[in-house]
């Protein structure tokens, strides 16, 4: 094992919020709460189950509360709201008793942030700062998210300078953990190494993660090259709303498929996590498309029949 490589990782599951807000069709509030809770029991930690966006922007996700409401996890996981601005932290308030971590954001590029919430970089990270306040007096955790950290489809390459200040002032409103989304999928191995090399120096003492999408079928190569992982959906689900072509996140049971035969802890159950993509692949009735629920998991007994 390489000296550098951390034996074990945390996995934070977005596939309730991130994973499913694309899906056109709208999944029924009773699917979705048995899958977070199948989550629960395959060991994730961490789970993100709702956002406060306007019901006319998602409706997907109109169902939030009510899904927060009748979770039933282990009293050890720890779930995450993502917050969009004031409004939605006014929501999100009324129900603070049935979730741990609230989650802000904001776009590096100017261009995607505009499309994605009609607003500029400035205007969000002001309404942040508010909101950052307010999250860290009701005693929550704050965590904050930089979209199109790696590129941007409108914007082409973001200044690695640009996307770190916006972290160091997410860090100066209090976040505890700064996360960087590849939001279309246009990071590389070699990019995101040096991007985390920088990010751990300008950031000291804050947990860095990291989200992948697998747009261009390199996901799981710049998870492997970041190894400090908070992604991911099962099945490949997802996606960026504002960008065509823009393709699912990384595959839960993919990533923790090679991170658990890397030899790093993922704390996580593979056939667990496997049964729940495969529960959420029958009541969105089509095939899903990573490739642990086709495969399974790797078998080193050599029981498998020659023929």
């Amino acid at each position: 094992m390489s000296s550098r490589r951390p034996s074990s990782v945390t996995i934070r599951e977005v596939g309730p919020r991130d994973g499913f807000q694309n899906e056109p069709e709208i999944i029924p509030t009773d699917e979705k709460i048995r899958l977070i809770n199948s989550l629960g029991r395959a060991g994730f930690k961490r789970i993100e189950v709702a956002s406060f966006v306007r019901p006319d922007v998602l409706p997907q996700l109109a169902d939030g509360v009510e899904v927060l409401k009748n979770i039933d996890v282990p009293g050890d996981v720890s779930l995450m709201v993502l917050i969009p601005n004031s409004k939605g932290l006014d929501n999100a308030l009324k129900v603070r008793e049935y979730y741990h971590e609230a989650s802000i954001f904001v776009s590096s590029s100017e261009t995607h942030n505009m499309k994605n919430i009609n607003r500029t970089v400035a205007e969000t990270m002001s309404d942040d700062k508010v909101m950052a306040k307010r999250i860290l007096a009701e005693g929550l955790k704050l965590d904050a998210v930089i979209a199109t950290s790696f590129g941007c489809p409108y914007e082409g390459r973001i200044p690695l300078d640009r996307v770190l200040g916006l972290a160091e002032q997410f860090a100066e409103f209090g976040a505890t953990e700064i996360g960087f989304g590849d939001t279309t999928g246009m990071a590389n191995p070699a990019y995101v190494a040096d991007f985390f090399a920088a990010a751990l120096e300008r950031l000291p003492g804050v947990e860095l993660t990291a989200h992948f999408h697998n747009t261009r079928g390199q996901g799981l190569a710049n998870a492997y090259s970041a190894l400090e992982v908070g992604v991911s959906s099962f099945g490949e689900l997802g996606g960026c709303p504002v960008h065509a072509g823009s393709t699912g996140n990384i595959s839960t049971e993919d990533l923790v498929s090679m991170f658990e035969e890397m030899g790093v802890d993922t704390g996580l159950d593979l056939n667990r996590v496997i049964e729940s993509a495969r529960e959420a692949q029958a009541f969105l009735g089509r095939k899903l498309t990573s490739h642990s629920i086709l495969a399974g998991p790797v078998d080193w007994t050599g029981t498998l029949a020659a023929h």
